[in-house]
């Protein structure tokens, strides 16, 4: 059964009728976020503060090989019953409904839904939950995205591509991020993360200075945000390499430590109540592609996006501080390392219709069309090209090989 009222923040700050000068500023985060070495063996006690004595657990199948028998000891000791559920793949409204209907025939049913994986797993479970009407716990176990700590879920299709956004009036109830579990993931992973966290500071800006860009929630955003998604970046520029090199030792550190933040926390807050533009309304064009949403990560895409954004904001300097760090620490820069080329300009102008559909396209302060979509992501590959030939690769191709 589908939620048959969805919640849109529209129109509870940002109802028909009103003027533009009632658009209020609005921030939303979760209220409680914990981080690090060795928090997942501790959930139990943190799920007392949801409260919660019955978790649904939605894990994938090799999360629940890896990290199952250590969540059930540590949940049934501190008094919790927990039964696992596992997650099929794709954060489609079918596996979300299928998981739920498979959660109603538990008796007792669960007073919590714990998601606990990457990206997509994380955010069927607020879905989940929300079909469920009980908290969500967000337990990542990669650092690859800023949806831990968002209320709304990124859709797609069961094939993959990108459908839409599903929103929720509550926040997750509890984020919990152990850090020693990010740090034995691949470091492809956190890198992608960053790629998404640092475009986090440079939309924000754009919807900041833009006075009539919106939110996700229809609302200005805060300089709280703002100021979050700045903070964002500089954490990144400044930890970045060091928390790559940590991951690649396995290690926990004060840089990976940071970074994961910035990724989830700082990013998380950053965007929902900061604002997007068309670094990911291009990203989410991108999925159209099925080479490309099959074996791209949703970070890697956004790195893309926001050099194209960042072009079409003729900021030409900062592209290429970007596009400088993406290389050094193996994200995208070039059409051609997501498997693309200028040349495709059939498949480039699906991906920017489908980037024009989303209403985020539109935060920048000028006109926004298909064929200035695709002049920015030519310029965009422009730069790649030349930045991965002057400073070499390797980074990439170490990771993608």
């Amino acid at each position: 059964m589908s939620i048959s009222k969805p919640y849109l923040p529209h129109n509870v700050f940002a109802p028909a009728g009103d003027e533009p000068a009632c658009r209020h500023r609005v921030l939303i985060a979760p209220p409680r976020y914990i981080q690090g070495d060795g928090v997942l063996s501790r959930l139990g006690r943190y799920l007392a503060l949801v409260p919660a004595s019955r978790a649904a657990v939605l894990i994938s199948a090799g999360g629940k090989k890896r990290l199952g028998k250590q969540l059930s000891a540590d949940l049934n000791a501190s008094g919790i019953d927990a039964s696992m559920v596992i997650f099929q793949g794709e954060c489609s409204r079918e596996e979300a409904e299928r998981a739920a209907a498979e959660i109603r025939q538990q008796s007792p049913q669960a007073d919590c839904v714990v998601a606990v994986g990457g990206g997509k797993c994380v955010d069927t479970g607020k879905y989940v939950a929300a079909l469920l009407g009980v908290p969500a716990v967000i337990c990542p176990t990669l650092a690859s995205n800023d949806a831990p700590c968002s209320a709304l879920s990124a859709m797609y299709r069961p094939d993959g591509v990108f459908e839409g956004i599903e929103f929720y009036p509550d926040s997750p109830a509890l984020v919990a991020v152990d850090t020693r579990i990010v740090a034995e993931a691949p470091v492809r992973y956190l890198v992608a993360g960053m790629g998404d966290a640092l475009s986090t500071w440079y939309e924000a800006r754009t919807v900041m200075e833009n006075p009539a860009a919106l939110t996700a929630l229809g609302t200005r955003p805060t300089i709280a945000a703002h100021d979050l998604g700045k903070l964002c970046a500089t954490t990144l520029y400044a930890e970045g390499e060091a928390s790559v090199e940590a991951v690649q030792r396995h290690e926990v550190n004060e840089s990976l430590e940071r970074v994961v933040e910035a990724n989830t926390l700082l990013s998380g807050i950053g965007f929902e109540s900061g604002g997007l533009a068309v670094s990911h309304a291009v990203a989410q064009g991108l999925t159209v592609i099925e080479a490309v949403q099959r074996q791209y990560l949703h970070g890697e895409m956004v790195a893309i996006g926001l050099l194209t954004q960042l072009l079409m904001e003729q900021r030409v300097q900062e592209a290429g501080q970007v596009a400088g760090f993406f290389g050094r620490v193996g994200l995208p820069v070039s059409l051609e390392q997501i498997g693309l080329s200028k040349q495709q300009t059939t498949k480039l102008r699906s991906v920017m219709e489908v980037a024009m559909s989303l209403p985020v396209v539109h935060c920048e302060p000028f006109p926004v069309t298909v064929e200035g979509l695709l002049d920015g992501i030519a310029l965009a590959d422009d730069l790649g090209r030349n930045i991965a030939s002057r400073f070499g690769d390797t980074p990439y191709r170490t990771l993608h090989a």
